[in-house]
């Protein structure tokens, strides 16, 4: 079953770069450090372990939103739009 999951991290500069090419291969830019999609938990477990790899605890952080189904989910913007268009909820 696939889960829907927003991720927001903050990385030291030295390594964002890294968590951004990371997060790319599994989810779709919303805006700075913030991303999201449907993932396969086996897909969610890689992308927590490379995260996790790259990351130091003292200096960086991560939080994963996971929902079961996007039908009670509701997202509204405001201001100027930052991430891709290929995925609108």
């Amino acid at each position: 079953m696939d889960l829907f999951v927003i991720l927001v991290y903050d990385f030291n500069e030295k390594r964002v770069a890294k968590a951004l090419k990371i997060a790319r291969k599994y989810l779709h830019w919303v805006q700075n450090s913030v991303f999201e999609g449907e993932l396969s938990e086996a897909n969610y477990k890689k992308l927590k372990i490379e995260l996790q790899a790259i990351m130091h605890p003292n200096e960086d952080s991560v939080i994963f939103y996971t929902f079961r189904t996007q039908k009670y989910s509701k997202r509204e913007e405001f201001g100027l739009k930052k991430g891709g268009e290929e995925f609108i909820l």
